[in-house]
């Protein structure tokens, strides 16, 4: 009879378990959301290639945990440049996680969250390569943090050491360090408990560190290789033997990637180790930048000409939870995958493929942008932004490569090249399934006496021109035009990069004299506004404001540069991801910004100042465009 009266009790409410109790996971928003399954436990991924905020809006109950696991990877750092000789390699961002699966989790806290909460999220951006004449050193790349807001209480991965140029020269330390210059230049030392204190380093760490997230560089008769975060870099002198420390391979986010490798130091051949940049081999022009969103080094230089290094690769901050299941089922793979409304999304923010298993034509909509172009330099146009494209699409099964368009490199000024004869590079095309999302055109620059028009291009938005009246870049079908540069007396002011939604804006007729302002972008149709994810601009980025709130911004132009003598202020990016321009004000600050990654943003236009680079001599670059791909679940 027991069990029959306990049936009955339960039934009717005495001692029924209520709904409050019930197992429930943890409710959160923020970054690019996946879904996924690893051997019957089901995972959900906040990826965040930019800065944002994960925020917990409901915490666990029951069974599930408030803890979650995380990778912080930080901006790796640039590759030494060099002129006549060979410069050593970016280090890694430093790697933290407290994945128990994972090698390099030792030592890494728990982190339980509670609700509501929000908690910051930093990516650091990869390092600025050295310049091609003295000083080489490239700048370290940018910390990435995630924790909270006010407190240092959070997880902190240290930028990658810059790597040097010069004979003897040595790289700087980091979360791994940057690779010495030619003829012994020390390697820089990377955050590991078991390096012992450096004695004559240039800039001593606080040793002993408590937590590994990198290794030391290497030093070599040619550019030393820097450390990752699997490895120490590479310094023997045989070719190949300054390849930069190796990375290591993680599936955290449901993709196997490979993070934070050392680049590979100036030498005579293009050996890597993981996917940090490549070294320049003898009198070639190929040496490669750290891969975005990986936190690996940036290649060093080797020429018998002046050579700047290439840029650190950006971190990645990703957080972890388990879920209950999956909502729906996904009818390919490839990508960041999450469920909304009915509908499967795949997010691509780096190349890959689309693999359609259902062995049958699979009806889509698409959202594809194409990497924004760079600024120009010296009051300088903003980057025009890369196409916008959106609509169905037939997808046959298979699969089908999907390309990403990285965004342009910003304009390099004096003293390398001695005459502005370039502009910001143009953005690269993203591509899927035969459609093409055209590259942004780069900014004019103006230097000694070159006043560039922006570039144009055929897809995309066209560049703001530099300044004295350079014309700006005309526009495609996908996005519009740059507006032209403005001479002044004492305030030059560079146009504004086109925007998929506007074109470039006329420049600020009075004090303080900002430069035109990038033209905005695009929103994502309803069918990728997912309100758990953060994708894409939330409609301020660079100060530009959009027409209609929400988020979910695209291909927003950048701004022109300023030159106004007492408050400088580059021109505001449009929304959609598009970088503010640069100046000086009083005291030295820069306010130029790169534009934000996976927007497709132009980057903003430079003046003369472009401290938070690291180099004076280099504009912001755009940013990387993205493809998202829907269909019914």
């Amino acid at each position: 009879m027991a069990p029959i009266l306990s049936r009955v009790s339960s039934d009717f409410g005495f001692g029924k378990r209520t709904a409050s109790s019930a197992p429930s996971a943890l409710v959160a928003t923020g970054g690019v959301i996946s879904d996924y399954e690893v051997s019957g436990t089901y995972y959900r991924t906040h990826i965040f290639t930019s800065s944002g905020t994960f925020t917990v809006t409901t915490a666990a109950a029951g069974s599930f945990p408030n803890t979650v696991e995380y990778l912080v990877v930080g901006g790796g750092g640039g590759g030494g440049g060099m002129n006549n000789s060979a410069g050593g390699g970016g280090g890694a961002g430093g790697f933290r996680t407290n994945v128990p699966t994972h090698p390099l989790s030792t030592n890494n806290p728990t982190f339980t969250v509670s609700a509501p909460t929000s908690y910051t999220v930093t990516v650091g951006a990869g390092g600025v390569g050295g310049a091609g004449s003295s000083p080489f050193l490239a700048s370290n790349g940018v910390d990435s943090y995630f924790g909270p807001p006010s407190t240092p209480a959070g997880i902190l991965s240290k930028g990658g050491g810059g790597g040097n140029g010069g004979p003897g020269a040595a790289g700087s330390p980091g979360g791994s360090g940057g690779g010495g210059g030619a003829t012994e230049g020390p390697g820089g030392f990377g955050y590991n408990p078991s390096t012992p204190a450096p004695v004559l380093s240039p800039i001593p760490l606080p040793y002993p560190y408590p937590i590994t997230q990198g290794n030391n560089a290497g030093a070599s008769n040619q550019g030393g290789g820097g450390g990752g975060a699997g490895g120490v870099g590479g310094s023997a002198d045989a070719p190949g033997g300054n390849v930069g420390g190796a990375g290591t391979s993680f599936s955290i986010t449901g993709i196997t990637t490979h993070y934070a490798a050392g680049g590979t130091g100036g030498n005579t051949n293009t050996s890597t180790n993981g996917i940090g940049g490549k070294g320049e081999a003898l009198d070639q022009n190929n040496h490669t930048a750290g891969v975005y969103a990986t936190g690996s080094g940036g290649g060093g230089a080797y020429n018998n000409n002046p050579n700047p290094g290439r840029n650190g690769g950006s971190g990645i901050v990703v957080v972890r939870y388990q879920i209950a299941q999956l909502t729906a089922t996904a009818k390919a793979t490839g990508g960041a995958i999450s469920f909304y409304d009915g509908k499967t999304i795949h997010i691509f923010t780096s190349s890959g493929d689309f693999n359609n298993t259902t062995g049958s034509p699979l009806t889509v909509e698409y959202v594809m942008v194409g990497g924004g172009g760079g600024g120009g330099h010296y009051v300088g146009g903003g980057g025009g932004a890369g196409g916008f494209i959106t609509g169905p699409s037939v997808v046959g099964p298979g699969p089908k490569s999907v390309v990403v368009g990285a965004g342009g490199k910003g304009a390099f000024t004096a003293p390398y090249p001695t005459t502005a004869t370039e502009r910001g590079a143009q953005g690269v095309d993203t591509t899927f399934n035969s459609l093409t999302a055209g590259g942004g055109g780069g900014g004019g620059n103006g230097y000694q006496g070159s006043f560039l028009a922006g570039g144009s291009v055929p897809l995309g938005s066209g560049g703001g021109g530099s300044y004295a009246a350079g014309p700006g870049g005309s526009g495609g079908p996908q996005g519009n035009p740059g507006t032209a540069g403005v001479p002044g007396v004492s305030n030059h002011r560079g146009g504004g990069g086109g925007g998929s939604g506007q074109a470039g804006q006329p420049v600020v007729t009075g004090p303080p004299f900002l430069g035109s302002p990038g033209g905005y972008g695009t929103q994502a149709p309803p069918t990728f506004r997912d309100p758990k994810a953060s994708y894409g601009d939330p409609g301020t980025y660079g100060g530009g404001t959009a027409p209609t709130p929400g988020g979910f911004w695209f291909a927003g132009g950048g701004g022109g540069g300023s030159d106004e003598p007492t408050a400088r202020i580059g021109g505001k990016g449009g929304s959609g991801g598009g970088g503010k321009g640069g100046g000086t004000i009083s005291g030295g600050t820069d306010l130029s910004y790169a534009a934000q990654q996976n927007t497709g943003g132009g980057g903003g236009g430079g003046d003369v100042q472009l401290i938070p680079f690291g180099d004076p001599n280099t504009a912001p670059s755009g940013g990387s465009g993205i493809v998202l791909i829907a269909y019914p679940s």
